[in-house]
């Protein structure tokens, strides 16, 4: 293999048709490889184990890039922004999760395509077709003022230039309208950017484990815990704080095994230790 598809650019192959075939020459990993280098990589820090996941992957790229053509940015940008994606995520990617690397990464490329797109979305969609590019670099100077045009402006406007006008008033609403920030300029506008409620991180890899791994330790991992306790100390936890209806007093468990009230405490402490232990480790295994 030449030195040019260690890692190729759509620049040193010379075409993206070029890129896409000498992507495809690298072979997809198997999982128990990819374990290994990436374990490599984050205990070790092997850059070779980081390249080898990643030029597994360009591939993936490749096909999410191929999504957003129709935004009128080239391929071959759209590709280069995914790549940078790809490379934090597997900076990132920790391999005891459980999730393989193609899952986590997703999130990563598609969020700087994301990225890439909106920046450049003005540019390039305010002036797509021949009307509009006509009007694009007109309209402003055939305008008297900064205000709104009056019908007579628009059509007027629409006769000068042979274009509809309804075509004027799209266009003069685009080029009078402002972007608006994804994210907040400061922490007390974030609550109100749209980055607060379009963003959707439900379906992140991690957030799905994490979300398993509670839903388990409140359910199975909770009953483990609770038959590791004696009997009394079992019956003690769940009518103090697992109970639907009225949770029993220190004074009524008292009375019930006949020792004293601190006794019952005594116990109660030393059993949420040992559940709290339990769970601990039920959740380092998860």
């Amino acid at each position: 293999m030449t030195q040019a598809l260690a890692f190729p650019t759509v620049s040193a192959v010379g075409s993206i048709d070029a890129y896409i075939q000498a992507v495809r020459q690298f072979p997809l990993l198997s999982e128990e490889e990819e374990f290994c280098l990436a374990t490599r990589f984050r205990e070790e820090e092997d850059l070779d184990a980081a390249r080898q996941l990643i030029l597994s992957h360009l591939r993936l790229v490749i096909a999410i890039a191929r999504g957003y053509l129709g935004y009128g940015l080239s391929h071959a940008d759209l590709i280069q922004e995914g790549n940078i994606g790809l490379m934090k995520a597997v900076k990132r990617f920790d391999p005891k999760r459980g999730v393989r690397l193609v899952s986590f990464a997703i999130q990563w490329i598609k969020a700087e395509i994301h990225e890439y797109v909106l920046k450049n979305w003005r540019m390039v969609k305010v002036a797509t077709t021949k009307a509009q590019r006509k009007l694009f670099f007109n309209l402003r100077g055939m305008k008297a003022n900064s205000e709104g045009l009056s019908s007579l402006q628009v059509a007027d406007i629409a006769h000068r230039l042979s274009v509809k006008p309804d075509e004027v008033i799209e266009m003069d609403t685009r080029l009078s309208g402002h972007d608006l920030a994804l994210e907040g300029d400061n922490d007390d506008e974030d609550a109100f950017a749209p980055i607060a409620y379009l963003s959707d991180h439900s379906s992140e890899p991690l957030r799905v484990l994490e979300s398993r791994a509670r839903t388990y330790l409140q359910n199975d991992g909770l009953q483990s815990a609770l038959a590791a306790l004696d009997p009394r100390s079992r019956r003690i936890v769940e009518a103090r704080w697992l109970t639907d209806e009225h949770s029993a007093t220190l004074h009524e468990l008292a009375a019930e095994f006949g020792v004293s009230a601190e006794r019952i405490r005594q116990i109660e402490v030393k059993a949420m230790q040992k559940m709290r232990v339990n769970l601990t480790s039920l959740a380092e295994q998860t």
